[in-house]
């Protein structure tokens, strides 16, 4: 949207006013702020978090976050929040062809439906990861999730995040980020929208360590994207929905809570271009790691090991030789659930579809089906570009669990294994 501007950078402090003079000169909260506003400070991590580690803003407002009424619960047909546990957890490979957006009117939050989640909320380790789909705009009505930060992933049409630090856009290719806590609507540039959703309980995510990769690569801090100001002064009866140890709850307010005229800080929205990434890859033999594809990752208490990381498989160039191209047959500790935005991913040319999904959990045996491995195996080793292409991948240390709603939708493909059905032995015993 070229009418709206964004301050560039990542992890850093910003500060934007939407009215002059609005923010405080040399003090966060003087005895009277400009414009009759009210000083608050927004903090998403703990006060005494380390000084790199530590996220808060002071936000300038119209009226203070404490004014509105009493929480009522709300009823959530298909949003779930880990622990969840409704069914015993199975080793199998699953997959899911693309859920549909519903006829009935649906905004963001009606549309939530959890596919899996793992850890524990109460706990602030783990995540939930749900399709979000939606068929008209938030207009009178605004969402805070207490439980988590919240990754949104676009597979259909453009939203436009309007936060209390002013707005961001994205659609497909991009990503978004609200900070847990933070409130915001999500208005529809197209008759519907869809994607995936990782709600992150854990620690904020951050860019990842580049290691002997150097100062350039992955993602770079500059190509994030926060909100400039922008303030809402209406007046009228509106709802906030909030997320609180898994349960929705909803209260009146008189006003709009994205009354933020002016804010400094670092806990702040932002959206990413998945096109930027600069993409690491083999210039000789064997095929990487696909943690060279982390674009954010949020750590665990254990170095290396993360509570999630956020992959992408983005259009790339493959020039490796004597190698085996897609990606190998493993086993691996970490879970692994897969998204498809657009095109085709390369271990999978048939039935994993953009809007779908896949989950192989620790050491379940998983990697290309037959008919990628016969083709890959014959294929002459030129170089070769990847063009149509955008997967994504939310990997955790922790086992993803599949929710009763995700093991028993109509989605679900019950043949999913079959792909791997064709495998033939070619063993002979010589070289």
């Amino acid at each position: 949207m070229s009418e709206l501007t964004y301050l560039s950078g990542f992890g850093n402090e910003f500060e934007s006013e939407a009215l002059s003079d609005a923010l405080p000169k040399g003090r966060f909260s003087p005895q009277q702020v400009n414009y009759g506003l009210y000083a608050e400070q927004f903090n998403s991590t703990a006060f005494t978090a380390p000084r790199a580690e530590n996220r808060r803003n002071w936000f300038y407002r119209i009226r203070p976050s404490a004014l509105h009424g009493a929480y009522y619960p709300l009823k959530q047909a298909s949003l779930r929040t880990a622990p969840e546990q409704e069914v015993p957890c199975p080793p199998d490979q699953l997959r899911w062809n693309p859920f549909p957006v519903p006829d009935q009117p649906l905004d963001f939050i009606d549309g939530l439906l959890t596919l899996a989640t793992n850890g524990n909320a109460a706990a602030q380790q783990g995540i939930g990861i749900h399709m979000y789909r939606a068929n008209r705009s938030m207009e009178e009505r605004f969402f805070c999730n207490a439980d988590g930060e919240l990754l949104l992933v676009p597979e259909q049409g453009e939203l436009i995040l309007h936060t209390e630090c002013g707005l961001l856009a994205i659609g497909p290719g991009d990503i978004g980020v609200i900070p847990r806590g933070m409130k915001f609507r999500v208005a529809l540039q197209q008759v519907q929208a869809r994607g995936y959703l990782c709600e992150n309980y854990g620690n904020p995510l951050i860019l990842p360590e580049r290691g002997p990769v150097g100062a350039n690569g992955y993602a770079n801090d500059r190509d994030f994207e926060a909100p400039v100001a922008a303030f809402e002064d209406r007046e009228g009866r509106f709802e906030l929905v909030t997320k609180f140890m898994g349960r929705l709850y909803g209260c009146e307010l008189g006003h709009s809570p994205l009354d933020v005229v002016a804010w400094t800080g670092n806990s702040v929205p932002y959206r990413y271009d998945l096109g930027r990434f600069n993409v690491m890859n083999t210039v000789s033999y064997d095929h990487p790691d696909p943690s060279i594809f982390t674009v954010l990752t949020s750590p665990s208490g254990t170095p290396g090991v993360a509570n999630v990381d956020f992959v992408i498989f983005p259009p790339r160039w493959m020039v490796a030789e004597n190698t085996f191209r897609p990606p190998w047959y493993h086993r691996n500790i970490m879970s692994e659930f897969m998204g498809l935005i657009r095109g085709t991913y390369d271990a999978k040319e048939a039935g994993f579809e953009p809007g779908g999904a896949s989950l192989h959990n620790c050491f379940t045996a998983h990697g290309p089906e037959a008919a990628v491995f016969d083709k890959a195996s014959r294929a002459e080793l030129r170089p070769q570009r990847y063009e149509d292409t955008l997967a994504f991948m939310f990997e955790s240390r922790y086992v993803i669990q599949p929710t009763r709603m995700a093991l028993e939708s109509p989605q679900r493909q019950p043949d999913y294994l079959q792909c791997w059905s064709g495998l033939q032995k070619h063993f002979t015993g010589r070289r």
